[in-house]
């Protein structure tokens, strides 16, 4: 079987056309740049169909996802009946060759699979994990009282070593545990089981032998990873070797290629293309206002109810802890998932776990302090400048976290947004009028909060504040890529922000940490990791700022470290330390030492929120009314009905959109490059 087919090649790149050819007697799913290339055998990658398992995207009816050999390719069919054939089609392969593999594996060792094997090898595991803990605290104590630099650095990249295996076993322990109860259920069926995401189950719905459960709820999803990298030109050697061996077969030049790769791959000339990026130019250049940018629309009354929804978010309350004796704990709820051929990196979330408020809502939370925000344009030197930006941004995380325990906020859907402003006094020196301020019922003088979801796969939020009054505003976009890692889940973060002064000209790009759900046996926390910058090309200034994750063996959690440096220098202007929930101190390069910011000292300013009756239907609050109205009051079912309902109107929407060829604008974004802008951003109105 060959044709066409999109396959999305990177992130941020998209979709590109390839011609695909399935070898049904390899086991190979190759693709070519064109039909021409296919017939010359100039392949630009493949994917090895034995252990592979075929899922169905959430983009649309359209797209498909194959994943084997711990990666995850997507593809995009022209409409729903072409992907049924591929799907059948590489199914078949699939369960073929893996049927070949088991009869080889049989032959080779007469008993199957028992439970016996998985409580050795789980028994070894654990040994095996104290093993190397014993063995690190040895390493550690060594490093600690070794006095030596140079040996010290050995102890220390050993030490990082052995946390990394560490992280490997207890990985290992967990994924066998979830093995050990999903194996050698009676009367198996060893069918390839179709992941079924949220916006395809409808045009499922009627597939034989498919068991479907509660098809709306969350996922935790990886994002779109390519193949590993690898060059091609060993192997178009290969194939030009076999045609002229055989200069007279009749076989297809795209079928001599006969040998198998040990795993799946696709050609770095992907990722090689270039693409224009109009950064500077938006930066240099004024957007024309020529109309209001936000468009009210009618709003719609509310059904009529007993519930107050304003009341819901009247108090800031922290969020009662998850009782795991009633609900179980989560990975309870990821084993009840766990079926023969399920790729385990698509999970579902209980209900239970959900916080109670969107995605778009807490990210305004990383503007809790306006004032220190605004503080920034006071400062009358670039040094002072990006210490105050280092100091917002420091101060921007602990607000969003109103309880001790991990929770997901809502997945925002296309064309969700959220509106807020903060009120502050006016400043000291009065300026021009700012015209068109993008939330009409606010002033020049608030810090106005615009988010919006601007992609659905993958999921791209992109959020813009501005305070017109003191010419200060705030651009920026994160996509969530979310993935199961065994022992934790993990939120990267991907993207970037971009503080603006008009007076001064300087921008400062800050990119975000990411997010890491720990303890899922049993409660769940959260913790940030990952190294971050904030970096300001007018003047060169930088800091450099590393979140660090909990060592196993220690009790410290949440520390933070950054540093500040001027241009072309590498000596820091100041070093911060501390924990980014807490108090963090400053030690200046001469010597002095002071606290550098105390967020537990620092009230936290409460947004302003339009009543959720006078909102439009797609903002945050009166979407998820519902949702959170059944979380608070305890009523998870009616939660989850609402969520659902919520969903299927979101999918039935996107159809109808497909059917009349309606293409969805965003109303307040617009891409530019690898990037999302405001569209009519406080520069260009001034």
């Amino acid at each position: 079987m060959e044709g066409a087919l999109s396959k999305w090649t990177n992130v941020m790149k998209g979709w590109q056309y390839r011609w695909f050819v399935l070898d049904e007697n390899a086991g190979l799913f190759s693709y070519y740049t064109s039909k021409e290339k296919m017939r010359r055998g100039v392949r630009r990658g493949c994917v090895r169909l034995r252990g592979a398992v075929v899922g169905i995207d959430d983009e649309d009816d359209a797209t498909f996802t194959v994943t084997v050999d711990n990666k995850t390719f997507h593809f995009q069919a022209k409409d729903a009946e072409e992907r049924e054939k591929w799907i059948r089609a590489l199914e078949d392969t699939a369960l073929r060759h893996n049927q070949i593999s088991r009869r080889s594996l049989s032959s080779q060792r007469k008993a199957g699979v028992k439970m016996e094997d998985f409580d050795r090898k789980l028994s070894e595991t654990d040994a095996y994990l104290q093993l190397l803990i014993d063995q690190n605290t040895a390493l550690q104590t060594k490093a600690e009282s070794c006095t030596e630099e140079e040996s010290k650095v050995k102890y220390d990249t050993l030490t990082e070593r052995v946390n990394d295996m560490v992280e490997s076993v207890k990985h290992a322990i967990v994924l066998l545990q979830i093995a050990k109860n999903a194996s050698c259920p009676p009367d198996s069926d060893e069918s390839i089981i179709i992941q079924t995401h949220p916006e395809s189950v409808a045009s499922h719905a009627d597939t034989p032998d498919r068991s479907i459960e509660d098809p709306f709820p969350d996922r935790i999803e990886d994002g779109v990873e390519e193949g590993s990298e690898c060059r091609e030109s060993a192997r178009r050697m290969m194939d030009k070797a076999a045609l002229t061996l055989s200069p007279r077969s009749s076989i297809p030049s795209h079928m001599k290629n006969t040998d198998i790769p040990a795993i799946s791959y696709s050609s770095s000339d992907d990722d090689d293309d270039d693409f224009f990026d109009a950064q500077d130019e938006v930066l240099n250049s004024k957007v024309e206002a020529t109309e209001k940018l936000v468009e009210e629309t009618a709003v719609s009354p509310l059904t009529p109810s007993d519930v107050d929804w304003d009341a819901l978010y009247e108090e800031e309350e922290v969020e009662s802890e998850v009782d795991m004796k009633s609900h179980g704990s989560v990975i309870t709820h990821l084993i009840s998932q766990v079926r023969i051929g399920m790729d385990l990196t698509k999970i579902v979330l209980p209900t239970f776990i959900l916080e109670r408020r969107s995605l778009l809502e807490m990210y305004a939370d990383f503007f809790a302090h306006p004032d220190i925000f605004v503080e920034i344009t006071e400062k009358k030197t670039p040094e002072e400048r990006m210490i105050q930006v280092l100091k917002w941004y420091l101060s921007s995380f602990h607000a969003s976290r109103k309880s001790a325990v991990a929770k997901k906020p809502y997945n925002p859907i296309l064309g969700e947004m959220f509106r807020c402003h903060w009120s502050l006094p006016e400043p000291a020196q009065s300026s021009q009028t700012v015209p068109d301020v993008p939330i009409p019922w606010c002033s020049q003088n608030d810090l106005i909060f615009l988010a919006e979801q601007v992609s659905h796969h993958p999921p791209i939020s992109a959020f813009y504040v501005e305070c017109g009054g003191r010419r200060i505003s705030f651009n920026g976009h994160i996509y969530t890529k979310s993935s199961f890692l065994g022992v934790s889940v993990a939120v990267h973060n991907i993207g970037e922000g971009r503080v603006s002064l008009v007076e001064t000209g300087e921008d400062y790009v800050v990119t975000f940490p990411s997010g890491y759900g720990r303890g899922i046996l049993t409660t769940p926390w959260l913790e940030l990791g990952g190294k971050c910058e904030i970096t300001c090309p007018q003047t060169g200034y930088r800091a450099e700022i590393e979140f660090k994750c909990k060592q196993f063996w220690s009790n410290e959690q949440n520390k933070i470290s950054a540093e500040v440096f001027a241009k072309d220098t590498k000596k820091a202007i100041v070093k911060v330390d501390g924990e980014w929930n807490g108090r963090m101190t400053g030690k200046w390069a001469n010597g002095r030492t002071e606290t550098f910011l105390d967020v537990n000292q620092l009230p936290i300013t409460k947004k302003n929120v339009k009543p959720v009756a006078e909102q439009e239907k797609y903002e945050s609050r009166r979407l998820w009314r519902e949702v959170t109205a059944g979380l608070k009051s305890g009523n998870i079912e009616s939660a989850t009905e609402a969520k659902a309902g919520l969903e299927h109107k979101q999918r039935t929407e996107a159809k109808a959109r497909k059917e009349t060829g309606v293409k969805w604008e965003n109303r307040m974004f617009s891409p530019i490059g690898e990037n999302w802008y405001f569209t009519q951003p406080l520069g260009g109105r001034i």
